[in-house]
This record gives C-alpha cells, structure tokens and sequence, in this order.
C-alpha cells in the first residue's frame, strides 16, 4: 500500500473514530447533567424530610459558612452544599481516573468504557429509586467511581496517528461538552416538572431519562465503537504497575507512572509534560473558583433567579460550542501553546469586568471572553499533553491529566468562595485574575523546553 493511500485510510478511520467518540460522550454527559438544574430542589427535598445524613453534612456546610461570613441565605446554603458534593465527586475522580487509564492501556479502551458505562448505569438505577439522602449520596458515589468515560475518550483520541486528527478530537470533545452542559440541564429541568404533573418524585422521571441515556451509551459502544489499542501495543503495557504512583499525588503531578516502561521518555519531554500538568492544574484550580463564585456574585448583585442563572450558563454554552466548532478544530499542530497563551491573556480583563460589573452589558461583555477562553484551554491542553507518553501509555497520561484536573475542581471552590465572602467579589476576581499569570508563566517555561 501506498503512503498516500495509507494516510487516505488513517484519516478516514480517524474521523469514524472521532464521530463515534461525539455520540457517545455526548450521550454520557447529556445524563450527567440531567441534575444540575435539579440540586437545589433535591436538596431542600431532603431538608424537610429531617434525614440524619443530610443534617451532618449541613452542620459541615454551616461551620464553612460561619468560618468566612457567608450570609444565611437559602440560595447561598444551596449553593455551598452542592459544591461540597460536587467536591466529594471531584475527589472520587481524583482517585478513580488514573486507574481507569491505565488499567485501559493494558486491557484496552473498549472493555474498559463498557465497564465504566455499566457502573453509570448502576449509578443511575439507584438514583431512580433513592427515597433517602444516604441512597442519594450513594449514587454520586458510584458515579464518581465509574465516571471514566472523559478520560478514556480522551484517550481513544490520544491514540489516533495523525496530530491533525488528535486536535480536531479533542476540540470535538470540548463541542460535546458544550452542548452537553447545555442541552442537559433544560431536558433535566423540563422532565422533573412532567414528573411533578404525574405524581411522582419530581427527580425521578430526569433519574430513569439518564439511566435511558447511560443504556443507549452501552448499546452503541457495543455496537459501534472499534478497540483503538492494538494487541502488540497491549502486550507492552504493565497495567497498574506501582499503584502509589496512580494514587499518591505528587507521583501525579510528576507522572511518575509514565516513566515506569522500559523505554523511559527523555528528560526535557517528562520535564514538558510536568510543566504542561501543572498549567492544566493552576488554570482548573482558578478558573472553577470563579465559576463557581459567579452564581454567588450574579445572585448578590443581579439577584439573578435561577431561571436567568440557566439563561446565563446557556449563553456560555452556545459561544463556547461556537468557537470550538468553528476556530479550536483548525488550530494547527504546533500552534496550540500560543492559542492557550492567548486564552489565558483574554480571562484576566474578562474576570475583571465581571467582577467589577454593575450592569449586564459590562457582565455579558466579560461572559463572553470568558467563553471564549474556556472554549481553548482544556482542549488545547489536551492536545498538547497528549502527544506525551508511548502509544502504551495514552491511559495513564490522560487518566493522569483528568485527575489532576478533577483535584483543581475539588480544591478551587473551597478557596475561591472563602476569598470572595471574606474579601469581597471584586477583591475576589481582581486576585484571581492576577493569578492567572502563573499559569501563564508555566506555560512560558514549558514552550522553551525542546523536545529531543
């Protein structure tokens, strides 16, 4: 066969693999989401049904809130208790995503998005029938086990042969999570008032819909998706090896695990992918900080329902979706340092007009460099990262990245909300926004580091 025909293949196959990568992530994150619109209200539910559970994480909750001075306000309480859940579930990522990676790089992406898709479903299944915030909390529990598929999709991409094709991945990914976040939360919020009208508990028509959604993911892995790792390639993968090094946090930040093979990565490129987690770290541990401070500062100054919260969050969702669609997918290999870069820059005037807004025209001009950022940063780094690692290790170093990330997303909220009720909001974004030189100044150290 020809180079020409051979590369004529790879692309045709690459973009089957990246279309069959769309439908499912966006099936799994259209059932992730179903909830979020649903929070408050499953929260308050539990309140008034007294569940011991529920009261010993409020007592959490309002010692938190008393620490930094946060108004006893039911939106507030609201909002403190599901980040302190979401946080749970970001820890549980923290720890279950470099396993799943790797554990995919020895038995392969298929097997492994099969399983993982079975514990949503699971997950769902009990979230259906929950009477009890103990059950409740039991499938977020389950979830954040099982929640691997971002990570192992980012992985079938990462093993895909051309750069041109990994990029476009990855910025397909990002669409999916646009729309996702988007598309999700209305279909969750229109079927829980269908569920009120038919009597039943208001969640339980969005928990059997994501359950739908979970079951139709498996159906059409099972049918579709092709196993991307090569049985040679398998055969080279040691599987856990040293799990201290998945589990224990500074073997991540070091990517202790990709050095595990016999055949270890030169020293500048172990030295650029370190650099490159630790700017995915800083940038998620900041900029999950100040989103999840926005709903506070909206609420505050805006008092902002939860309606035009949705609203909000939907306009997010559409420029992000555009921009990845439409400029993200055709960076070219090489470019994407300099397309984060120039992300970066554009969130710390677009943190600090939200943060100093006091009308919507100022907000919405802040919003919409704010998508614009978001749109690139994940996704570049995604990219970048990876094209680290042998192609028996695409797992691990993606189920690594996704960890780190799921820790910032955990940490970040807890320490950006103490700023922001201590300091205030506009203190708040003006600090932020400084910070995000560094970041940009590890993204500096990493882009004069020359690949051998």
């Amino acid at each position: 066969m020809s180079a020409e025909n051979k590369s004529a293949e790879d692309g045709h196959s690459s973009s089957k693999v990246i279309r069959i990568v769309f439908f499912i992530l966006l099936l799994d994150l259209l059932g992730f989401t179903l909830i979020l619109p649903l929070l408050p209200s499953i929260l308050d539910h539990y309140a008034q049904t007294g569940d011991v559970v529920y009261q010993s994480l409020q007592s959490v909750v309002d010692w938190f809130r008393e620490a930094v001075g946060i108004p006893l306000e039911k939106k507030y309480n609201s909002v403190l208790f599901g980040g302190l859940i979401g946080s749970l579930f970001s820890l549980l990522q923290f720890l279950s995503s470099p396993v799943t990676g790797a554990l995919s790089d020895h038995h392969g992406r298929r097997p492994l998005l099969i399983l993982t898709t079975l514990g949503l479903m699971s997950s769902y299944a009990v979230w259906a029938v929950s009477r009890s915030f103990s059950m409740f909390l039991v499938f977020r529990v389950i979830g954040g086990i099982c929640k691997g598929n971002v990570s192992l999709c980012t992985a079938i991409i990462a093993d895909l042969p051309c750069p041109k094709a990994r990029n476009r991945g990855m910025a397909m990914i990002g669409i999916t999570f646009s729309l996702g976040f988007t598309v999700g939360p209305l279909l969750g919020a229109y079927f829980a008032l269908s569920s009120k009208t038919t009597g039943n508990v208001f969640y339980q028509t969005p928990a059997l819909l994501a359950l739908a959604f979970s079951a139709a993911d498996l159906l059409f892995i099972w049918l579709m998706l092709p196993e991307t790792l090569t049985k040679d390639i398998k055969a080279l993968s040691s599987g856990c090896g040293d799990s201290m090094d998945l589990l224990a946090p500074l073997s991540l930040f070091n990517f202790t695990a990709v050095t595990r093979t016999k055949c270890p990565p030169s020293h500048n490129r172990m030295q650029k992918l370190r650099m490159l987690g630790l700017v995915y770290f800083c940038y998620l541990f900041l900029f999950s900080g100040l989103e999840f401070t926005l709903s506070f500062l909206t609420h505050q100054r805006f008092q902002f329902t939860s309606m035009q919260q949705g609203k909000m969050f939907f306009f997010i969702g559409v420029i992000m979706a555009l921009i990845q669609g439409g400029y993200a997918r055709r960076i070219k290999p090489g470019h994407h340092i300099g397309a984060v870069r120039m992300a970066i820059i554009t969130l710390i005037p677009a943190f600090i007009l939200i943060g100093s807004s006091w009308n919507i025209t100022v907000l919405y001009m802040g919003l919409t460099m704010y998508s614009f950022a978001a749109a690139l940063v994940v996704p570049c780094l995604s990219t970048l990262v990876s094209d680290h690692g042998s192609a028996s290790q695409k797992g691990t170093v993606m189920g690594i990245l996704r960890s780190l990330g799921a820790l910032a997303r955990a940490l970040g909220p807890v320490v950006s909300s103490s700023v922001y009720w201590i300091a205030g909001a506009q203190t708040c974004f003006l600090i932020t926004s400084v910070a995000f030189m560094i970041p940009l100044s590890l993204l500096g150290i990493a882009r004069k580091i020359k690949d051998d």
